[in-house]
């Protein structure tokens, strides 16, 4: 059990949420820089022999062997931040396992959003702990058991919240942001993770 509060209750998964895991001042500080600062891009993926922007904008940042490869794109990591490398040691002392990347998506507005997907690429090992730490708006996260199409669980994400999937979920069940016509505010997610090179 990686924390005392209590657990999400799903078969086959093993999910933590820490409401409160850092104060409103800190998530709206590091809010506010990283989205000025972070040199963001919006990539294109391949599908049905058309290239569709990503929803969302996004940077990944890490050590410099933690190249990272998703949707058929390889992104290749950018140094750690002075502000990115402090939160990243909060995260491991949370979760007492060193993280060598960093995904940032930023939602923009309620027409960004992340598909339905597992984080299960081969560079992440076999169970791979997966560290979501969310500033700004509330967004709505969806689960769904893999080879189904119903929602089974949703969580609402609110800033200075830590989500930790870990153990088998990624093998089980994939998750998504979906597109919202609700008025929410931008919202920074930052996925923290380790790259076996």
């Amino acid at each position: 059990m990686l924390f005392a509060d209590a657990p999400i209750l799903l078969e086959h998964a093993e999910l933590r949420l820490l409401t409160d895991w850092c104060d409103a001042a800190s998530a709206e500080a590091w809010f506010a820089e990283l989205v000025e600062r972070t040199p963001w891009e919006q990539p294109s993926v391949h599908l049905h022999g058309r290239d569709y922007p990503v929803p969302r904008l996004v940077a990944w940042y890490g050590d410099p062997e933690a190249s990272y490869r998703y949707s058929g794109l390889v992104h290749e990591p950018l140094p750690w931040t002075p502000l990115l490398a402090q939160i990243r040691e909060r995260v491991q002392a949370t979760v007492g396992q060193r993280l060598n990347g960093v995904l940032l998506n930023y939602y923009r507005d309620g027409q960004d959003s992340m598909g339905w997907h597992s984080d299960d690429e081969p560079e992440l090992g076999r169970n791979p702990l997966v560290a979501s730490l969310n500033l700004g708006g509330t967004r709505r996260f969806d689960l769904r058991r893999k080879g189904r199409n119903a929602i089974e669980h949703s969580l609402e994400l609110t800033s200075g919240s830590l989500l930790v999937m870990a153990g088998a979920t990624q093998h089980y069940w994939q998750h998504q942001v979906a597109k919202t016509r609700r008025p929410v505010a931008p919202r920074l997610n930052l996925t923290f993770r380790l790259v076996h090179a």
